[in-house]
């Protein structure tokens, strides 16, 4: 009997087990997929390499952002896709530097219309945008989704336009609110954001770009800009659908990027902050906005005012992350997508914003030169990265895609250029790139090679110059002393890179015929 009673147990937990397998095996994935970190990349706009606290920054306060930084590692060798926006940014979303990308420039894609005219955008949301990406373009966003992450953006796409099959909701992001068009986002109280296909509209009666104070008013009386600063600020929309959809999927591994247009001009931040840093700073002379974009009153005050409101916003997410309990194993990455910029009233040179790197105009944001390239990155993530660490590793956005892929357990695009820096972050042996190369159709054509200590760069390529420049990093950051007489190996040896890494670009938009493209 006692038999024939263990012999019938023994077949109803053979059943048992052959009827759950897949309640096993769910449960199995779900444990899997549990113990894959959350992501969160954060992209600052027009951030200078010398912004931070934690890389000398010395009149903006960051403690938030150098917290991550006292938290986990601080990468001082980084470069941007790109010296401007979009580009970066499809570098970044890619994996594939700008002798491959789609987009090598901002192209606004002009022969739709009125695409300037900030009310002809309001009324056709067609001129909206900039020129799409090839539909079935393989994003991080798409790669973290074939992984099993839940999805989302927040703040500045630039990389497609409404309607068309290159808006983030169709390029790997299930969830996005923010500015679909990076023109658009030349004002931080605008009639509406984006939140997936549809306009969220938010009630500002919006002031279009470039508009000038009133005929007469006084420069020197705050009350002359009131116009300016209206009732919903658009960092703060797009942080709260943020916050709201950490905590709507705490359970489940997320991947974010978070685009966010801070520090980017117009100069426009909240009255608080504002305040805090006219009492620092004291008085100042106005920024008239003969400069582009907006005028403001205090307008270094307003220019770390946004920089502060980001990070204090960022410590409200890292805050957030605590209370669910998901921090020690989300990995949290903080970086800009070019150097700082020269207009709008910013003033990098009071900021001393490229912090060892000159950032005026022709040497920040639109030019190949460090200060337009090399930006500011932190990385946290408790459960992996040693705290207080320090990378020299030299690496660019192109390798964020083998990264997270390797992160998240998937293979990496086979056609990308970047390496894993995974090994870095983790203080494991890190495999280096023989090098680093950009090219640039705008602002006279140009291209780079970072290669060891080594700096190379062409400029003003459309205007036939063909001269490589040659600098020594190692002794000479600030790329004053050109040495290509003296090194004519190493020119032979970057020249030669230069020609492999360009491939003629899908966009006329984007070729340069003095690199033997064909241009009609």
């Amino acid at each position: 009997m006692n038999l024939l009673k263990n012999l019938f147990i023994l077949l109803m937990a053979v059943g048992l087990m052959s009827g759950n397998t897949g309640c096993t095996s769910n449960k199995s994935a779900q444990l899997e997929s549990k113990q894959k970190p959350n992501i969160i990349y954060i992209l600052a706009d027009d951030l200078g390499y010398g912004e931070l606290g934690c890389f000398g920054q010395e009149f903006i306060e960051t403690p938030n952002i150098d917290k991550l930084a006292e938290s986990g590692v601080k990468f001082t060798q980084h470069y941007s896709g790109a010296p401007v926006c979009a580009p970066s940014r499809c570098v970044l979303l890619t994996g594939k530097h700008m002798g491959h990308a789609q987009v090598r420039g901002n192209d606004e894609w002009k022969e739709r219309g009125d695409v300037w005219g900030y009310k002809s955008m309001l009324a056709d949301s067609t001129l909206e945008g900039q020129r799409p990406m090839a539909e079935g373009t393989q994003t991080i966003g798409s790669k973290m989704q074939s992984a099993g992450y839940k999805t989302a953006m927040f703040g500045k796409w630039g990389l497609g336009a409404p309607q068309t099959h290159s808006i983030p909701t169709k390029m790997g992001f299930a969830f996005f609110v923010g500015y679909n068009c990076q023109r658009m986002a030349h004002t931080f109280y605008p009639t509406h954001l984006y939140k997936n296909e549809a306009r969220l509209h938010l009630g500002n009666d919006t002031v279009a770009p470039n508009t000038k104070l009133d005929k007469g008013a006084d420069p020197y009386d705050i009350n002359s800009y009131k116009k300016y600063n209206l009732q919903n600020y658009s960092p703060e929309v797009m942080f709260d659908e943020l916050t709201g959809f950490v905590k709507e999927n705490n359970h489940n591994p997320f991947f974010i990027y978070w685009a966010t247009p801070i520090p980017h001009a117009p100069l426009q931040a909240p009255k608080r902050w504002v305040d805090y840093y006219v009492n620092k700073f004291g008085d100042e002379e106005p920024y008239l906005g003969n400069n582009g974009y907006f005028p403001h009153r205090y307008p270094h005050a307003a220019y770390a005012a946004m920089v502060s409101y980001l990070d204090e916003n960022v410590g409200k997410l890292v805050q957030q992350l605590k209370d669910l309990g998901i921090y020690d194993n989300t990995l949290i990455v903080f970086t800009s997508d070019n150097g700082a910029t020269y207009n709008g009233g910013t003033d990098s040179p009071w900021f001393d914003s490229g912090g060892p790197f000159k950032s005026e105009y022709g040497w920040g944001k639109g030019f190949t030169h460090e200060g337009g390239i090399r930006t500011p990155m932190v990385a946290s993530w408790p459960a992996q990265i040693k705290t207080g660490t320090e990378s020299d590793h030299i690496s660019a956005f192109y390798d964020v895609m083998p990264t997270l892929c390797e992160i998240a357990g998937i293979d990496a695009p086979e056609d990308g250029d970047g390496i894993s820096f995974l090994p870095a972050l983790t203080g494991e042996e890190q495999t280096a790139h023989d090098h680093l190369y950009w090219e640039f159709p705008s602002y006279g054509g140009q291209q780079a090679v970072r290669m060891g200590k080594w700096k190379g760069i062409r400029k003003n390529i459309m205007k036939g110059n063909m001269t490589l420049e040659l600098y020594n990093l190692e002794e000479d950051i600030q790329e004053q002393n050109d040495i290509a007489e003296n090194h004519p190996e190493i020119v032979k040896q970057i020249e030669e890179i230069l020609i492999k890494e360009h491939v003629t670009a899908v966009s006329e938009r984007f070729r340069m015929k003095e690199l033997g493209d064909e241009v009609k």
